[in-house]
């Protein structure tokens, strides 16, 4: 037996170490995300079982017991007896806080006391896990890191279960239901509702401008006239007109060079704004395709994607060189003209800042330096998604290496009897970083700001004509996207009012993680508080009423700016302003003060929010508040199994978050659960690949039950018939399990699902008592 080990965070992962390092530093296990769950209340206060209002802190902190589902057990139980022979284990999960807390936990609830060494990468990559091995550092060295995790955690769960039971008791008043309250969860629902009820309450008000055209020695301009006070009175916008008509006067001309320096980098908060504006693409679905570019078999193009901050070390500016010429050898990047040496700017105005990652456990999201040179063997493995989200992040890093852009910017005015009219236009002169974007243009030079103003000399006589009024409205503030949503949580700060405690918050990280921000939104909309309606995103007529119910009972319930100032409490023990028990007490005190307030008061509930939701599609249904089921366990799992999925944690306890996993990838939408499980907020990121032989399939699905559907009859595999006029090459492959095999072409999967398919482990079939006319006329069968 060997007397050291390594401990990874999931199968893929040990893999990777595996291929990098093989047996050097012990053998490899790894976890499969966390492998313990904090107990409950009543395993510590057993009063605790009966839901009232009171603070759930116990002494002490909450003691860990061992997770259950997947594969949790199995590799517990190879950690475990590893662990009693090694006198060192090497930490090599992910970079951040959960990963340290993913890692250290395992050894402190199983009280191991040897050597612990800290693997620290941030891309995974052969040389770059080498290289972390060889600067491996006490694990000691990180008790931050792992403090703030456990505050973290330790606060959600004192915070989120006990306002929930509170809220529960004081509000619902004997309703069979739970009123669901979360730290990160409950503000991040408000700020979707204030939005909306904002845009519903918006009284649109009329405005006038005034345009006329100038004719100057070398030829015409557009001016406008549009002061900051809105004209409101049409008749006073037609005088302003007239008197414009026919005017001659002399143009005040000033002409300045400017520059503009490259674009921040990106970290996943600010990919998942811009993938969701231009791509349409789900703050979930960005950190997906991210994640796959980052360890996916064969890939490994970009560093770790979980990222919150849009900075670099220093001391990763001598990989410039390598990174440019490695990116510029295909054809995507070969045009970019980046200067040779690249542009190298430090500080807080470059992408090198070694300040801006105080506090910060990994760095912005770049390509990845020990793979950049094999990009033309991995580009025809990526995906088209992944293509266009590895485009974004190279162009990102390429542009931070380039001159500014500089340009010349024009401003005429005139004076139509103390009336100005105003022009604008912007002359390039060398477009420097702008190069790496050939076809972007930004919103601040689009119409009349983007003219080529003729040139022009200052005092210089022209004549205004064809001066006409145009009516405008001043229009609602726009809708949430999930990237725009998610920067309102990076960015909480804005929802203060107080300017003094603004400023304090803008050096926090707002509300959530960047890794959990997505989870968070996601189950908002499994529990059907929001809902999607084109690119944007919506509150449910619940998701308003729980709203109101939490604003009315205390208005802390709902205040984003509230969280983001108990963020930056348990932010600062990561970088030693804090001590983890101050950081906790100090969100123990806040959840105090609400359930006083909310013990006194006598907010009635909205009655919507105690009606039980019908599943969608009309099908009968249970409401899921508790566990899933086993068989939604089972198809979760056997999902995960068939496509190469990582399973969200929680997933196995929580019926939301397993619904919203099978909802996002099983192709067919089925029920979210009338009310949040107790306490859920923010889920940890989803960290598991699921390995292992593929099993059977999961049975079919069905809610009115608390077990797994009833065994049917196997039939016998029946041959798929070959390729031909009567069953194209392009079709789906026959399940040989299904009830009703069916021949789905692509391009039929809507219809199919919208006609009651499903599909499973390879194949598309028919459940049983499915009506199967519209499957005939489209001779599926």
């Amino acid at each position: 037996m060997t007397d050291q080990i390594v401990i990874t965070e999931k199968t893929s992962q040990a893999k990777d170490v595996r291929a990098a390092v093989g047996g050097r530093y012990g053998a490899i296990l790894p976890a499969e995300g966390h492998l313990f769950d904090l107990v409950e209340p009543e395993d510590v206060v057993p009063e605790w079982k009966r839901w009232s209002p009171v603070l759930l802190r116990p002494e002490g902190l909450y003691g860990t017991k061992p997770a259950k589902g997947g594969n949790k057990a199995s590799k517990l139980q190879a950690i475990r007896a590893a662990l009693k022979g090694a006198k060192c284990v090497w930490l090599a999960t992910d970079c951040d806080r959960e990963g340290q807390l993913i890692g250290q936990e395992i050894l402190e609830h199983l009280k191991y006391r040897g050597r612990v060494m800290r693997v620290i990468f941030t891309a995974q990559d052969p040389q770059t896990i080498r290289n972390a091995f060889a600067q491996a550092r006490p694990n000691a060295d990180y008790a931050r890191l792992y403090a703030a995790a456990v505050a973290r955690r330790q606060a959600d769960q004192i915070y989120n279960l006990s306002l929930t039971r509170t809220a529960t008791v004081t509000l619902a008043r004997g309703a069979r239901t739970v009123i669901g309250v979360g730290r990160v969860k409950t503000p991040t629902l408000a700020i979707v509702c204030k939005r909306e009820l904002e845009i519903r309450n918006f009284v649109p008000q009329a405005y006038f401008e005034v345009v006329a055209t100038a004719e100057a020695g070398a030829g015409p301009l557009r001016m406008r006239h549009a002061p900051k006070e809105r004209i409101l009175k049409r008749e006073d916008a037609e005088a302003i007109a007239a008197l414009a008509e026919d005017f001659e006067g002399p143009l005040s001309v000033k002409v300045e060079d400017k520059r503009q320096s490259p674009p921040r980098l990106h970290d996943l908060p600010s990919l998942q704004k811009l993938c969701g504006s231009r791509f349409g693409w789900s703050a979930a679905r960005t950190l997906e395709v991210a994640q796959e570019l980052y360890d996916g078999d064969g890939k490994k193009v970009i560093t770790y994607p979980r990222a919150e901050t849009r900075y670099l070390p220093e001391n990763l500016i001598p990989d410039v060189p390598r990174i440019v010429a490695g990116l510029r050898v295909g054809r995507a990047f070969a045009e970019v003209p980046v200067p040779d040496p690249p542009v190298i700017r430090r500080g807080a105005g470059g992408p090198f800042n070694d300040k801006g990652l105080a506090g910060a456990s990994h760095h912005a999201v770049i390509p990845n330096v020990n793979t950049v040179e094999t990009l033309r063997e991995v580009w025809p493995r990526l995906s088209a998604d992944e293509r266009k989200l590895f485009d974004v992040i190279a162009r990102s890093y390429l542009a931070a290496m380039m001159p500014d852009f500089r340009y010349r910017q024009t401003t005429a005015t005139i004076d139509v009897k103390g009336h100005v009219f105003r022009a604008v236009g912007r002359q390039p002169i060398e477009l420097g970083w702008r190069a790496a974007f050939p076809n972007w243009q930004p919103a601040d030079e689009k119409g009349e700001d983007a003219q080529l103003l003729p040139a022009l000399r200052d005092g210089e006589a022209a004549r205004l004509h064809d001066a006409m009024v145009e009516a405008k409205e001043t229009r609602p503030p726009p809708r949430y996207n999930e990237g725009t949503l998610i920067e309102a949580m990076q960015n909480a700060w804005r929802f203060v009012e107080d300017e003094a405690l603004q400023e304090r918050l803008k050096e926090a990280k707002g509300i959530g993680t960047p890794a959990t921000r997505a989870e968070v939104i996601r189950g908002l909309k499994a529990q059907e508080f929001l809902v999607t309606e084109g690119k944007n995103i919506v509150p449910t007529p619940r998701g308003l009423s729980l709203y109101a119910v939490l604003e009315k009972a205390d208005p802390a319930l709902v205040d984003p700016g509230v969280t983001a100032q108990m963020e930056r409490l348990l932010d600062e023990v990561l970088v030693g302003q804090q001590e983890m028990a101050g950081a906790i007490d100090a969100v123990c005190a806040q959840a105090s003060r609400i359930i006083a307030r909310l013990q006194d008061g006598t907010t009635p509930i909205d009655p919507a929010l105690l009606r039980p939701q019908a599943r969608r599609g009309g099908a009968k249904g249970r409401v899921a508040n508790g566990p899933p089921t086993p068989a939604m366990k089972r198809f979760a799992e056997g999902l995960a199994r068939q496509k190469g999925l990582e399973l969200p944690d929680g997933y196995d306890a929580s019926g939301a978050v397993c619904r919203a996993f099978l909802d996002q990838h099983s192709g067919k939408a089925g029920t979210a659960p009338t009310s949040p499980p107790a306490g859920g907020d923010e889920p940890a990121p989803p960290r598991r690949r699921a390995t292992g032989r593929r099993k059977k399939a999961a049975p079919a699905l069905d809610e009115s039950r608390t077990g797994p559907a009833p065994r049917r009859p196997r039939r016998r595999a029946q041959p798929a018939p070959a390729a031909g006029p009567d069953r194209p090459a392009s079709e789906e492959p026959i399940s040989d399990r299904a009830e009703t095999p069916l021949r789905i072409p692509f391009g039929n999967k809507e219809a199919a699902l919208r006609l009651g398919a499903r599909y499973r482990a390879g194949g598309w079939y028919a459940p049983p008592g499915t009506d199967l006319g519209g499957f005939r006329e489209r001779g599926w069968l």
